[in-house]
């Protein structure tokens, strides 16, 4: 029989052990392997952790032969948000546009994959067990920034100006960058973009929301502390055509 791959079981964090697994494969990723940083980073337990994580749900991707958390997504519903007072994301975006529509919104963050299973099934899994939140939940518009790594914004101004031009939200989703950290994104005209080259700088992740009929919104954020650039990503299930539901759905 043909090898068919680790088999995986996506759930929402229960303990403060696999909560702890996930800020684990966190660290591993966001602080070794991309050089980032952070106020509450416990480098001597290996733990990315900031004080938003008791507030989120963290989606857990196991490998089902070893038990190991192998990728993870953090969640904050837009009523857990009001309570706590914000949006991790506001303080790099002004969401009013978003929070006075009325809609039901949910904040995704902190998404990684270990290295050894990037480019197999492990993503999927993660986004099928996403979309089976959002369908309980109602869920109608999901948001959260993405990274470029590096914060050099000459070096990122093809997909940058890309992502300004061909994908900026519409006006009734279009957040934009605090005004004192507001970096421009159209740092290019539209005829002197190479959409190949462009698209090969782009992480992945944002690939994927793009597929799926996501925005971006207005101007980007420089993190200093996670040496990323940051854009924010919108997607309004809504828009999304019956081929892209299907893409998300997995079906």
């Amino acid at each position: 029989m043909p090898d068919t791959g680790p088999s995986f079981t996506v759930k929402l964090a229960e303990t403060e052990a696999e909560q702890r697994a996930a800020q684990r494969l966190r660290y591993d990723v966001f602080v070794r392997e991309l050089g980032g940083g952070g106020e509450m980073v416990d480098h001597e337990a290996g733990l990315e952790k900031d004080r938003f994580d008791p507030f989120f749900d963290h989606m857990l991707a196991i490998d089902d032969s070893t038990g190991k958390v192998i990728g993870v997504y953090r969640l904050l519903p837009g009523e857990r948000a009001a309570e706590l007072g914000q949006f991790y994301s506001e303080d790099e975006y002004d969401l009013t546009v978003l929070k006075q529509s009325g809609r039901k919104l949910l904040e995704l963050g902190r998404s990684c994959v270990h290295p050894d299973y990037r480019g197999g099934t492990a993503m999927y899994h993660l986004w099928n067990g996403l979309a089976a939140y959002v369908t309980e939940r109602d869920i109608e518009v999901l948001f959260g920034v993405a990274s470029f790594h590096g914060i050099d914004v000459q070096e990122l101004a093809q997909p940058l100006s890309m992502l300004h031009h061909n994908h900026l939200a519409p006006t009734d989703l279009r957040v934009r960058a605090q005004p004192d950290v507001f970096q421009p994104m159209d740092l290019m005209p539209v005829d002197a973009l190479d959409r190949r080259v462009a698209m090969v700088q782009v992480p992945s992740l944002i690939k994927a929301y793009l597929r799926l009929g996501g925005f971006v919104g207005e101007g980007a954020f420089i993190d200093h502390a996670f040496n990323t650039t940051d854009v924010c990503l919108i997607l309004d299930t809504a828009r999304m055509n019956e081929r892209q539901r299907r893409i998300y759905s997995g079906a």
